[in-house]
């Protein structure tokens, strides 16, 4: 299985980039890139401790003044020349991201890195839209208007399973409203991070503006999130850590924005083009092995479609090619670890003792014995209760139930403590519109699942986090709104001083 060129000499230096450099970090303890197709380690490093995060804020701090001071013009002309780089090296974001993650290099060739670069071609003229409210006469003695200014700077963290996008999310719109960044990627995955960080160097942006601390979350992570200097987190990752990152960042009064777990349902009703919903299923549970917080988990199907509707993904999955991620015709990659397999693994073996278990539900012998893979799988008959239909697995597991009722399979999709994602299948308009109406969930796909696009936010409700990615929208999380007002009456003595001193 190929490797695309050698980590360890290109990270030498170190897995923390601070100032516009790399370094090594400082903690004593070393950390693992794990190629998961192969079990070969791809690259060794120190971690991060809280001398780098404190240096990283320090580097963060110190440029936040020029960059904050540029013109929108100014900073959306370097993103632009970042938006060149990254796609002019797209074929080694392609490969150090398959390598560290075990993603088919064509998921990483077609989705993570055009999508990227993208984002980054979007927030380049974003930046120049940074717009506040109309000035106007609204006390009729005074002229209001809104500015959008800058925080500072952002500490953020971001999950394993799209290192690559995660650290745009992150990043781009922060810097583009002028704020200055520290990320903290998976200690598991820090590569294409820190590559992303080099290219910004390499485009222009000023040093200091973009800072990568590869550390462990409960040292590195929790001084990030806690340092006084960081005026706001952002977090991706699970509903479980979200809660502990909300509570540190409480005791500091920052700013906050979580994106969080999903349990996305996927409703068919009874007039849905079959072999669409049973294409859509598929792509939408097994898009990056499961690993994906808006992967299609739970299908709900009208009683007249179950039964073709499960044939039809039981025979579609079987189909599916498991192997070396570097192949152009595989089609699904391990999963990130072996204890990410056997976690899979273990909801499928309990799940066993209630549901079927229709295909699926084992880890390939052969070839594939000593990578982390596991096959897609399907499971019916598991009750509504059941572990198997309320947890996230984040693993090619899809169950599928039944529903009578338009209300009974509305009712069934939004009853999990998640809402980031879903979708709805029909060729009913009506029907459509309802679902996207009632659906509790902060996307809602109709007749696709999974497409995300840079124009449009991504977050959730409930259990699945706050805020926004992506979009315009998201630079309502990394920008101060002020009010300022001017008086027009050039009168000393104003009519309202009477409620504090003398008479009308």
């Amino acid at each position: 299985m190929g490797n695309g060129f050698q980590m360890q000499d290109r990270f030498a230096d170190g897995a923390q980039y601070i100032g516009g450099r790399l370094r090594p970090g400082t903690s004593g303890r070393h950390q693992e890139v794990v190629n998961p197709a192969t079990g070969e380690t791809v690259y060794r490093y120190e971690l991060a401790g809280t001398d780098e995060v404190d240096a990283a804020v320090a580097a963060a701090r110190e440029a936040f003044p020029g960059w904050s001071g540029a013109t929108p013009a100014e900073r959306s002309d370097l993103l632009h020349r970042f938006a060149a780089v990254l796609a002019g090296q797209a074929e080694d974001f392609a490969h150090a991201e398959s390598l560290q993650c075990g993603k088919p290099v064509k998921l990483s060739t077609e989705f993570d890195v055009p999508g990227t670069v993208d984002n980054t071609a979007f927030f380049a003229g974003a930046a120049r839209h940074l717009e506040g409210k109309s000035a106007a006469e609204y006390s009729g003695d005074h002229t209001s208007y809104v500015r959008r200014e800058p925080l500072g700077v952002v500490g953020s963290i971001a999950p394993w399973n799209y290192p690559l996008q995660m650290a745009a999310w992150k990043i781009l719109p922060a810097v583009a409203a002028g704020n200055t960044v520290v990320l903290k990627p998976a200690e598991i995955t820090p590569l294409t991070s820190l590559m992303f960080a080099q290219a910004a160097t390499e485009a222009g942006l000023p040093d200091g503006v973009i800072n990568i601390v590869s550390g462990a979350g409960r040292d590195a992570g929790e001084h990030l999130v806690g340092h006084p200097d960081v005026v706001m987190t952002s977090f991706t990752g699970s509903t479980a850590v979200g809660r502990r990152v909300a509570e540190l960042a409480a005791s500091t009064v920052k700013r906050l924005h979580l994106e969080l777990g999903g349990k996305a349902p996927f409703l068919v009703f009874d007039d849905a083009d079959l072999g669409a919903a049973v294409n859509g299923a598929v792509a939408g549970a097994l898009i990056n092995t499961g690993q994906d917080c808006t992967a299609a988990t739970r299908a709900y199907v009208q009683r007249p479609l179950y039964d073709a509707f499960v044939a039809g993904v039981a025979g579609l999955m079987e189909t599916v090619r498991l192997g070396d991620p570097f192949d152009p015709s595989t089609d699904l990659g391990p999963l990130i670890s072996h204890q990410q397999r056997d976690r899979v693994a273990g909801f499928v073996e309990r799940a066993r003792a209630y549901a079927t278990v229709v295909t699926g539900g084992e880890a390939p012998g052969g070839a594939l014995a000593e990578g982390a893979y596991y096959r897609p799988t399907l499971i019916t008959g598991a009750a509504q209760d059941s572990e198997i239909v309320t947890s996230e697995i984040f693993g090619p597991v899809l169950v599928v139930l039944p529903f009578d009722t338009d209300d009974e399979g509305i009712r069934l999709a939004n009853d999990t403590p998640y809402g980031l994602a879903a979708s709805a299948w029909s060729r009913d308009l009506y029907r459509a519109n309802r679902a996207t109406r009632e659906l509790r969930a902060g996307c809602v796909w109709i007749n696709d699942h999974i497409p995300i696009i840079s124009e449009m936010p991504h977050g959730g409700y409930k259990a699945s986090g706050f805020g926004k990615d992506m979009s315009s929208y998201s630079f309502d999380e990394y920008t101060q709104v002020k009010h300022v007002m001017y008086d027009n009456t050039a009168v000393a003595a104003k009519d309202w001083h009477r409620t504090v001193f003398g008479d009308r």
